[in-house]
Order: structure tokens, then sequence, then C-alpha cells
């Protein structure tokens, strides 16, 4: 091939390889390379390729593990977590319709998942937090004598949650708080309206939560607690 240049390698690069050429070596037969030639240059050119490919490969692998062992459960999403009751009642109040709203009082729509990774272009209204068993599955009234399970959200209890994206923008918005089932949560509370902070959310994977904790100090992965009255008759 002489001066050939080959993907980019001229074969002079190797020029510090050299086959001996003295007499003692006429019967020793030059490795054939991979399609077959004979040609030296050739042949370690190729060798120096596959070379390479192994530690492409390498480096490829090593990167695949790496992100494995960092990945996190919770990657790119938060939660607030809120804990409602009565003043000196540690219990949750259930029955109750939270969402967020904006400045004005409008229900906020996480249109195209803008806001939260799920239920997209629908109002963003707070779940109680429930049990789950050993396979992920949700533990109704009809199972739950039958079976032992651990909290869907294991960082809180019977509280209300939501899931947001960790760019959630919470001081924008504010909770609404309504009694919306009349006495059967214990009586007809009081709405409430609560201004949101970014220290509400619960950020969990480490390197964010780690930045969160830095800025925030020991007021972040808390629940927000909320206090409501009964109304007045």
């Amino acid at each position: 091939m002489g001066n050939q240049n080959f993907i980019g390698i001229h074969t002079e690069d190797f020029s510090f390889l050299k086959f001996s050429n003295n007499s003692n070596s006429k019967d020793k037969k030059i490795p054939k390379s991979f399609d077959g030639s004979t040609d030296k240059s050739l042949y370690l050119l190729q060798i120096f390729i596959a070379m390479r490919f192994g530690i492409l490969i390498f480096l490829l692998f090593s990167s695949l593990v790496t992100f494995g062992q960092s990945h996190c459960g919770y990657d790119f999403t938060s939660y607030l977590v809120l804990h409602i009751h009565e003043n000196g009642k540690p219990t949750s109040i259930k029955n109750l319709k939270s969402t967020i709203i904006d400045s004005v009082g409008n229900e906020v729509i996480n249109i195209d998942n803008r806001y939260s990774w799920t239920h997209s272009n629908e109002p963003m209204l707070f779940t109680m937090n429930y049990k789950i068993d050993d396979k992920g599955v949700r533990i109704t009234d009809a199972t739950a004598a039958d079976a032992s399970g651990r909290w869907f959200f294991p960082f809180a209890k019977e509280d209300y949650l939501l899931s947001v994206s960790n760019s959630f923008p919470a001081e924008r918005f504010s909770l609404k708080i309504e009694d919306i089932d009349g006495d059967q949560n214990g009586g007809h509370f009081e709405t409430q309206i609560v201004q949101l902070n970014s220290f509400n959310m619960y950020v969990l994977c480490s390197s964010e939560n780690e930045r969160q904790a830095a800025r925030f100090g020991p007021r972040t992965n808390r629940p927000v607690d909320i206090i409501l009255e009964l109304k007045k008759k």
C-alpha cells in the first residue's frame, strides 16, 4: 500500500514495527491480515484499528455501568407533600380537594407535561398516599386484611401527594384546600390558600438533593404543614 492514506492513518506511522529481512527469516511466514492478504502494512493497520475499536467498546461499557450505578428512581421528579390536619390533632383530614392555583385563583393545568410527567393536560390535583404490596400493587380495602404493605411514597405516611418535575416553579403558585364531602371527614372545614415555595419540594436524587439542602437547609424535604379550622355555625 506504500504511502496510501487509509481512514486518515498513514502506514508510515507503523515504521517502528519492522519485520526481519535477514536470511534466517526466509522460511518464516508473514501473518495474514483479516482479508487473507500478506501485505505487512495492511496487517499492522488492521490490528491498530481492531485495538481502537476494542478500546471504544470498553469505554462505552464503562460509561453504561457508571450511569446504571448513579441512576435514581426519582430522576427528574420531585414531590409536594401536604400534611393537612386540625389543630392539636396529628391525623390527616381525608377527602379534601387540594389543587395548585395561579395568582388569580385559577387551577393550574399541566399542559403537555409542562409541570409534571404524569396526568398531562389535567388540573394539578393532590391524591392521598397509599400502601402497596411486595409486587408494587396498590392495597385496597378488599385486600388490606390479607396483605402487609409499605407506603407508595416512602417519605410520607397518610398525606397528600403531587408528583412534579424538578424544574417546577413552586414559588409562582399556591395551594387551595377545600372540604368537599360535608361532614364525612369530621366536619365542614374552611377553605384555605397557602403560598408555595421551592423548599416545599421533595428533591430525592442525591446530587439534586444536595443542592436543595445547601440552598434551603432543614426546611427542605418536609411536608407542608397545614392546619384547617372548622367553619363557624
